[in-house]
C-alpha cells in the first residue's frame, strides 16, 4: 500500500498511518522547500539525533529540543560547554547520546565559522533535478542514498561534520524539499494539489 486516506478523505503516503502528528507533519512540512541555515542545521541535527530511531520520536521531542538547543541557533550552540553538555545528557525530553550530543555542537561550531547562507547554499546545490526521476509509486522506489546524498555527505564530512552520512543526508533531502518523496496519488505530489 503506497497511501492510506486520512479522515478528512484526503490520500496521504502510507509512512503517515493514522498518528495525528505524522498527519500535520506530512501535509505542512515534509518536503516542502527549506531554506536558511538556522533552520538547516536544526534540521541535519534532528536527522543525526534519528539515526537508529524512528522519526516520529524525535519529531515528537523536536519541542524540547528546542528548548535544550536554544531554537538551534548555531552561535548560541557553538558556545555550549561542559556544564551544557551534562545539562543535555540529564535532559530526558530529548535523546541522550553524548556522541550526538557533541557533534550537533561541533556542526554548530562549523556552521559559524562559514559565511551567512553558505550552509544553505551549500546543501541545495546538491539537490537533485527532479525532472530527471520519476514520480514513485511505492516505498519500494524511493532510495536510501543517491549519487547527491553521497556527494553532500562527502563535503560535508571534509569539513568537519558529523553525523551527516548518506542515508541522514537523503532523509533530510526528502523532509527539506530538496527532492519531492511524495508518492503517487499522495495528495502533497507536486501538480496533485487537493
Amino acid at each position: 500500500m503506497s497511501v492510506v486516506t486520512g479522515p478528512d478523505g484526503r490520500d496521504r503516503c502510507a509512512w503517515v498511518g493514522d498518528d495525528a502528528e505524522y498527519r500535520r507533519y506530512h501535509d505542512e512540512e515534509w518536503g516542502r522547500p527549506l531554506h536558511g541555515d538556522r533552520p538547516l542545521f536544526e534540521k541535519m541535527s534532528l536527522e543525526g539525533f534519528q539515526a537508529g530511531l524512528s522519526w516520529i520520536t524525535i519529531l515528537r521531542k523536536r519541542p524540547a529540543f528546542r528548548d535544550a538547543f536554544a531554537a538551534f541557533d548555531p552561535r548560541v550552540v557553538a558556545a555550549f560547554g561542559d556544564d551544557d553538555i551534562e545539562r543535555l545528557m540529564a535532559d530526558a525530553g530529548i535523546v541522550r547520546n553524548r556522541a550526538k550530543i557533541l557533534a550537533t555542537i561541533g556542526n554548530a561550531r562549523i556552521v559559524t565559522e562559514m559565511p551567512e547562507g553558505a550552509l544553505d547554499a551549500l546543501m541545495w546545490a546538491y539537490a537533485p533535478d527532479g525532472a530527471e526521476r520519476p514520480r514513485p509509486r511505492s516505498f519500494a522506489d524511493l532510495p536510501t542514498t543517491t549519487p547527491e546524498s553521497d556527494a553532500l555527505s562527502r563535503d560535508l564530512k571534509r569539513r568537519g561534520f558529523r553525523f551527516v552520512g548518506s542515508t541522514t543526508m537523503y532523509a533530510l533531502m526528502q523532509s527539506s524539499g530538496m527532492v519531492d518523496d511524495h508518492l503517487e496519488g499522495c495528495w502533497r505530489a507536486a501538480g496533485a494539489r487537493a
